[in-house]
């Protein structure tokens, strides 16, 4: 397996190598057209959404931050634009509220591993589908930047909680209390309503502590404070005092 860090410039030691077939997968650059051309069953890579959904670097962390209830994997034909090539098959799953990133990435991982098994015989022998991309239905998952992992507790509590499994375990979803950083990886959305300021620590419960959202509650379950290890949040609390959080913003 090779991992050239800049393609561009390294593509010649791989057309040295005289491929039959190329296969990627998560890699994230263009591949040259020279290299495309080259290997005579093709450049095939391993896509983690149902392209054209969600093409780009980021497909899973997108996929649970925008709530999609259904991902995949697809393989397909490399060509010089990014995961814009023919597909060659797909395979479906779920994604369920228990879903973070790393469980829905190492689901996909797997699934990934067995369809190309399952179809690499058919391309060998040319009896592979090849089916054109809808650019009518093409959307982007663009490389998570770094102001999107700060929570934004206006928003909706499913909107928070979605950021926050999206991004967890890494990068994971931050937010500001008494001026330093906290890390949030895991969350719940409060079934009870509650009264105060957006972002406010309205109460702190054997589940967890209860933020204000735009239209509820969140209840961080997770955390990692500043220069602390992670922990759960009751862990957190009972180190610091519960009549010390309450009343208290994450900004």
């Amino acid at each position: 397996m090779l991992q050239p860090i800049k393609i561009r410039d390294e593509y010649q030691s791989i057309i040295q190598l005289q491929p039959d077939i190329i296969v990627t997968c998560a890699y994230g650059q263009i591949i040259p057209k020279e290299l495309l051309d080259y290997p005579r069953l093709g450049c095939i890579n391993v896509h983690a959404s149902l392209l054209p959904k969600l093409r780009g670097g980021a497909p899973i962390n997108r996929a649970i931050m925008e709530d999609f209830k259904t991902t995949g994997i697809t393989i397909m034909y490399m060509d010089v634009k990014m995961d814009n090539g023919d597909i060659i098959c797909q395979r479906k799953t779920d994604i369920t509220d228990n879903d973070n990133l790393e469980s829905l990435y190492n689901r996909l991982s797997l699934m990934g591993k067995d369809l190309l098994l399952e179809e690499l015989p058919k391309i060998i022998n040319g009896t592979n589908k090849r089916i054109k991309q809808d650019e009518d239905n093409v959307t982007y998952a663009y490389n998570i930047k770094r102001e999107e992992e700060h929570i934004d507790f206006g928003k909706s509590s499913r909107e928070v909680f979605n950021l926050i499994r999206g991004l967890s375990p890494l990068p994971s979803a931050n937010a500001i209390i008494d001026d330093k950083e906290m890390k949030i990886y895991n969350s719940i959305i409060s079934c009870d309503k509650y009264n105060g300021e957006i972002g406010e620590i309205v109460d702190v419960t054997k589940k967890g502590i209860v933020v204000k959202t735009g239209d509820g509650a969140i209840i961080i379950t997770e955390v990692k404070p500043f220069s602390k290890k992670k922990m759960s949040a009751l862990s957190y609390v009972n180190g610091i005092g519960k009549k010390s959080l309450i009343g208290k913003v994450f900004k």
